[in-house]
């Protein structure tokens, strides 16, 4: 770091020196690209660890360094870029709108730094594992066959399963992620898997209690269970599917759950009607243990999406276990559009 700042100081007496002064410190001139010459490393990962914690007490513990450090390469960033990346005030620590764009972007490239420089190191010893990240509801209901057929075929190849119940990708150091979202556009390589079709479920005993009722009469007088989405409101996905539908409900009430998996069990064993993935449940549709009363389906617009780092494809484990959840998922969709047909006139109401 500090010879950089001598660096900076020695551009700065040169003849024809593109810095300038910001509030008495050294600067680049805003009309002059930033390259490699000036990336102060310190204060980039200095800058990472108090926007991830949005406290300067925090970073500095994370880094291990004192609180005056980091508010010195805080500061020494900022001027070298010329604008504030925290609003600082009493209430708290915030990002602004320079360091909401710079923060990810240093994230992200910190952690592709400490993971290459780790495998270059341990590239001699046993490989690592990979890192896939896979969705609770779908681990449990779709992809442990999918994990069983995999591990037969490469037993060579060693996995890391980890699941949480997130909307979008993941926080955390994965190799791949399946991810529950909507289309989106990212810096990695994104494949569909599926996309969501959504049905009212029900056990047969509370089907059996409102028997002959209009698919809005039913859903007004049942107890309505929710799969809650991140940073959605609770209602969500039942107010959407009322909409597709033209029915008119009350989606404030009734149980909420982190997890289709969990409201689906509760389903089962229980009251309520739950708004699922048909495909996902296809088995418990088929065995009878569930329900779907109408053959009112709908797409509520998410779906499941492999994504992967595009330099991470070079890796054959990798390029070998993206190209067997392709496969997997491929060959579940050519049986689901086969049964959709019979499912419907199986599940149509007094049939």
């Amino acid at each position: 770091m500090s010879e950089i700042i001598d660096n900076a100081k020695a551009e700065a007496r040169a003849p024809g020196s593109a810095r300038t002064k910001r509030n008495g410190a050294d600067t680049i001139a805003s009309n002059r690209l930033i390259n490699r010459r000036w990336l102060p490393l310190n204060a980039l990962r200095a800058f990472e660890a108090v926007g991830r914690h949005l406290s300067f007490t925090a970073g500095a513990q994370a880094l291990t360094v004192s609180q005056s450090a980091m508010s010195r390469h805080v500061s020494s960033l900022e001027d070298l870029i010329g604008k504030p990346l925290f609003d600082r005030s009493a209430s708290g620590l915030r990002l602004t709108p320079a360091g909401e764009i710079l923060l990810p972007v240093v994230a992200k490239c910190l952690d592709r730094l400490e993971e290459t420089i780790n495998t270059v190191r341990n590239r001699d010893s046993e490989s690592r594992p990979l890192r896939l990240h896979i969705p609770p509801s779908l681990l449990y209901q779709t992809a442990l066959p999918l994990l069983h057929g995999f591990r037969r075929e490469h037993p060579e190849i060693r996995l890391d399963v980890t699941t949480s119940n997130v909307t979008g990708t993941p926080q955390g150091n994965v190799d791949m992620a399946i991810v529950f979202d909507r289309p989106n556009v990212d810096d990695r390589v994104t494949d569909l898997l599926w996309m969501v079709r959504v049905a009212p479920l029900c056990s047969p005993a509370t089907w059996a209690a409102h028997q002959g009722k209009t698919l809005e009469a039913f859903l007004q007088a049942a107890e309505l269970l929710h799969v809650k989405l991140d940073n959605e409101p609770r209602g969500l996905l039942w107010s959407t599917y009322a909409d597709q539908q033209r029915v008119h409900i009350d989606a404030g009430g009734g149980l909420a759950f982190d997890t289709a998996y969990s409201a689906v069990r509760y389903a089962i064993g229980a009251t309520g009607v739950v708004l699922a993935d048909i495909d996902m449940f296809a088995d418990e549709i088929a065995a009878g243990t569930l329900v779907m009363p109408f053959p009112c389906i709908s797409a509520d617009g998410y779906g499941y999406y492999l994504k992967t780092h595009a330099e991470d494809l070079s890796d054959p484990a990798i390029f070998l276990l993206r190209d067997w959840i392709i496969a997997h998922f491929a060959r579940g969709a050519q049986g689901r559009g086969q049964d959709l047909g019979e499912d419907m006139q199986r599940m149509a109401p007094g049939t």
